[in-house]
């Protein structure tokens, strides 16, 4: 495993506004539309997973998923796996949606999916600080931020572009770090 660099880490986190970063009007973030269907491969965000289990992905995210190369990241897998023990075992729907889910990160290409290296995840945890303490994110928001940023972080490293509906969070890291990419959608 890598050293981590924590010295070169904290130079890299001066970018720090020192302020709350508003979100910018949807005209001003790259949305999915039939013009970027081609293009660089894709990190999906849970998001994506969720919207297309409870069918409520638009035809165009399809399209693009379909036209892209996909790839996943073990941040996705946590996730979805986090929710299998958060359902209640005594829901009789649990054990279908813990179907659906197995069903999901089974069918990701084991060569597709990408564990977050020493580097970004150090590099994450200094960026989601800092979202946390300019958004004043609380408990739940805190964990919540400290995972997209590691998607984030770890898209940038691979070269590829996270596909997210959560146009809130997503722009402002894009604020942050605008050498990040991000692709946006709207759930059905």
């Amino acid at each position: 495993m890598a050293e981590f660099d924590f010295d070169a880490a904290r130079r890299w986190a001066r970018f720090d506004p020192q302020s709350a970063l508003a979100r910018r009007s949807d005209n001003e973030l790259p949305f999915v539309n039939p013009d970027s269907i081609g293009g660089q491969g894709l990190l999906l965000d849970t998001s994506v997973y969720i919207d297309q289990m409870q069918g409520r992905s638009p035809q165009m995210l399809d399209d693009l998923i379909a036209q892209r190369q996909v790839n996943h990241s073990t941040v996705a897998i946590q996730e979805l796996m986090h929710t299998v023990d958060v359902l209640s075992p005594s829901d009789a729907r649990t054990a279908t949606v813990i179907d659906v889910i197995g069903k999901q990160i089974r069918g990701m290409p084991p060569h597709r999916i990408f564990a977050p290296d020493t580097d970004v995840l150090g590099r994450a945890a200094l960026l989601s600080g800092i979202l946390c303490r300019l958004q004043g994110y609380e408990k739940d928001g805190k964990l919540r931020a400290q995972q997209d940023c590691v998607l984030f972080l770890q898209a940038q490293k691979l070269g590829l572009v996270v596909l997210t509906a959560n146009v809130g969070d997503y722009d402002i890291l894009l604020q942050l770090i605008p050498s990040g990419r991000a692709l946006f959608y709207r759930s059905k």
